[in-house]
């Protein structure tokens, strides 16, 4: 693969080209121009193309560069069919976003039973003692960390609630496998520890319960899922102080927007039906109640500093997890959101979710919740038997796969990358097409290391 450059007035563009020709079609029917050019980078077709040839002092011929004014090679790249059949521009794609494996499309012959029906009966099997090793696991994290809090001087502590927020979000993914009834054979004992689980990360049990069952059902469905959604451009456009809400929200402070989330989806009774808010009252109140008194016997203790040490910032840590493993699990440039009309289950669990390898004591206390593929194809599957259900994926699926090593070249892909719906390419940048680039996004662009 050769590669041209063509100076534009906001930077270098940076041509890749496959064949080299003597010049291009502007037509969006026929052509596609690969670019990157400021952090920014995507296909320019049609208008655009043409746009940016006049930019340049060029003109064109016939929907072509004139021969004369050319000063690197171009090329034409094939709409159709989609790019990601294509293996080179899969690796391509994989080295630009962060990826390790970018996965084939899913053929819409293929059915999520087909899936299922490959996976080893045995990785269904609840086992009590695995179970409950994983819940002595994390208590016994979880208390190691209050000890380093207690202990580190006050230069250490960033890494005593970075370790501390770790195991905490441990009790996260307890209370996750309950929800999903891949805990215990018995559901008094899912429902009691999934409860407990959550108290600390102050969630609410069952009410995200009910909200992450949809979000199974309907995984990368416009609407409906409940997790990630990209912004509508008539959103951030026709709304100012929206639009720059939706800037921070979807960029520096991404990591954190679970927070947000939790806010807004889980103590509401209006966004329950009749039949569930009997059991969402009863999760609020329990919530509630450690507020009453775990915070002020926590304050009456160590004070306000204790309450920040202590508890904040290792919720703030649980919660960059959080944001940080749901958006990373379905949220890539070429991962699409699709209408109801368009959505496919198989599609979207097995082609639209990623498996995504974190360092290894983050995948311990965190019960391999990243391993996150088998766990989309079926919900019943115990976290300590993903590794096994995803070996079973590799070799019967393994094309199909899309998988990532934790990055920070793919965080900042899906932090300046990731934002507005776009029925073509599935996401644009909040700044793309526009005459400025987006100051928010600029300094993430610059600052952010790239750094696979």
């Amino acid at each position: 693969m050769a590669s041209g450059c063509l100076l534009p007035v906001n930077g270098a563009l940076h041509l890749h080209i496959k064949k080299p020709q003597v010049g291009f079609t502007s037509s969006q029917a026929a052509a596609a121009l690969r670019f990157s050019a400021g952090g920014r980078s995507g296909f320019l077709t049609g208008p655009q193309l043409r746009h940016r040839i006049h930019d340049q002092g060029m003109t064109t011929q016939h929907g072509r560069i004139h021969v004369t004014d050319q000063k690197t090679h171009f090329v034409a790249l094939p709409l159709a069919p989609s790019p990601l059949h294509d293996l080179e521009e899969r690796n391509h794609l994989c080295e630009e976003y962060g990826f390790t494996q970018i996965g084939e499309p899913v053929p819409s012959n293929i059915t999520l039973k087909n899936v299922i029906d490959t996976i080893p009966q045995e990785v269904f099997a609840i086992d009590d003692t695995k179970a409950w090793k994983s819940v002595a696991i994390s208590v016994a994290a979880y208390s190691l960390g209050l000890f380093l809090i207690s202990k580190a001087p006050w230069y250490l502590l960033p890494l005593a609630w970075a370790f501390t927020g770790t195991a905490v979000t441990g009790f996260f993914v307890i209370g996750h496998d309950c929800a999903h009834k891949s805990f215990s054979k018995n559901k008094l004992v899912e429902d009691i520890v999934g409860t407990l689980a959550f108290l600390p990360l102050i969630y609410p049990y069952e009410p995200w319960r009910f909200k992450h069952d949809k979000h199974h059902a309907k995984t990368n469905m416009l609407h409906e899922d409940t997790a990630w959604h990209p912004a509508w451009r008539e959103d951030y456009e026709t709304n100012k102080v929206l639009g720059a809400a939706l800037t921070v929200a979807l960029g520096p402070i991404r990591p954190w927007m679970s927070i947000a989330h939790w806010l807004q989806w889980h103590f509401n009774l209006k966004k329950f039906r009749p039949v569930e808010q009997n059991r969402v009252k009863i999760s609020l109140a329990c919530v509630f109640a450690f507020i009453a008194i775990g915070w002020p016997l926590l304050i009456y203790k160590m004070g306000m500093t204790g309450w920040i040490n202590f508890w904040l910032m290792p919720w703030l840590g649980y919660h960059f997890w959080m944001s940080t493993f749901t958006m990373v699990h379905h949220t890539a440039p070429h991962i699409p959101f699709k209408s109801s009309d368009d959505w496919n289950a198989v599609q979207a669990q097995l082609g639209g979710t990623v498996h995504c390898a974190y360092p290894s004591w983050i995948e311990i206390l965190c019960h391999d919740i990243n391993v996150h593929i088998p766990h989309h194809i079926s919900q019943k599957i115990p976290s300590y038997n993903l590794r096994l259900a995803h070996d079973s994926l590799r070799k019967n699926w393994g094309k199909y796969l899309n998988e990532a090593k934790w990055s920070w070249r793919l965080m900042k892909t899906i932090m300046t990358k990731c934002h507005i719906y776009d029925t073509k390419k599935n996401y644009v940048a909040f700044d793309e097409g526009s005459p400025e680039e987006s100051k928010v996004l600029g300094f993430l662009r610059r600052v952010m290391p790239n750094a696979a």
